[in-house]
């Protein structure tokens, strides 16, 4: 923590990237360590593979405008911070600039991180990635004004959903942020709670396809015309529906990216390991929240599933 908080101290170019499809946690905690190293100076870019544009309900985070697009973001940084990336390859075809910068920084909690990075911030046992870059930021004596905190805050009331997997810390935490100015219904609200009402009609057809199977496996497909039809927030959502049935242990939803390619996020009510199946299946994550991709047709990914469930 102390080398991270020295290294990006000192820099005076610093490219902080999150994960591809990136969420709260991910963005958050790149916006949040951009936004502080910006107000000291530093020359900051914040980035990510894919998709082309900002989630539309984390984009007010990016308060000071940092986020550039990958084609523009510098070939050789003096400092690159990775954030929120179980391995390199989420970084998609970003993870290029490891090789290219002068120092990498890696923060995360992925138990399934196999470590990459010159400076490693790695804690399986923290609630989400801001946890840590928080951290980092009181090891820098960084200022925690408003901005800093929605992000960090927006990150972790994701990554806990809703606080119902926060320990302790994570909720002294949330206080803090509270403190700084953050404002919870109103930042929950546009990050969990807001759907446009077209979406109702997606919602309804992916939960008409779920299926419970007598293992306690729920799943559904998310086909490719409402994945491009619907913002990442709606599809990205049905996942924490499908959980909430009673009878279920996991839930899979298999959102179609291609003719034959599938990502797949699986959760768990927490009895069985969602990330060994996982990262068995080429991805990775956490006991209760996982995801991967594979190719295949729909029956062969849930064949797949089941194989790895086991």
């Amino acid at each position: 923590m102390d080398d991270a908080a020295e290294v990006l101290a000192g820099a005076g170019q610093i490219t902080l990237l999150a994960h591809v499809d990136p969420d709260a946690d991910a963005l958050g905690s790149a916006l949040a360590l951009g936004i502080a190293l910006r107000r000291r100076g530093a020359d900051v870019e914040v980035a990510f593979a894919s998709p082309e544009r900002v989630p539309e309900s984390l984009a007010p985070l990016d308060v000071l405008g940092l986020v550039v697009a990958p084609a523009a973001v510098s070939a050789a940084p003096e400092v690159l911070v990775c954030c929120d990336a179980a391995e390199p390859a989420r970084l998609g075809s970003l993870a290029r600039l490891l090789d290219t910068a002068g120092c990498t920084v890696m923060l995360d909690h992925h138990g399934t991180n196999p470590g990459f990075g010159e400076i490693q911030v790695l804690d399986p046992t923290a609630e989400a990635t801001v946890v840590l870059a928080h951290r980092v930021l009181v090891a820098m004596d960084a200022p925690l004004d408003v901005d800093v905190a929605r992000c960090l805050y927006a990150g972790l009331v994701t990554d806990t959903r809703g606080f119902r997997t926060a320990g302790p810390d994570a909720h002294r935490l949330a206080a803090v942020l509270v403190e700084a100015g953050v404002q919870p219904a109103v930042l929950a609200r546009t990050l969990m709670d807001e759907h446009p009402f077209a979406w109702f009609s997606g919602l309804s057809a992916a939960l008409g396809r779920a299926v419970l199977e007598p293992t306690g496996l729920v799943h559904t497909t998310i086909p490719l015309d409402d994945v491009r039809r619907y913002r990442p927030e709606e599809i990205d959502s049905v996942v924490d529906v499908l959980r909430s049935a009673q009878e279920a242990e996991v839930a899979a939803v298999l959102k179609q990216a291609g003719p034959a390619r599938f990502v797949v996020s699986l959760r768990s009510t927490g009895a069985v390991d969602v990330s060994a199946a996982a990262t068995a299946l080429g991805g990775g994550g956490h006991r209760a929240a996982a995801g991967f991709t594979r190719e295949g047709t729909e029956q062969e990914v849930l064949a797949a599933i089941r194989a790895a469930l086991v």
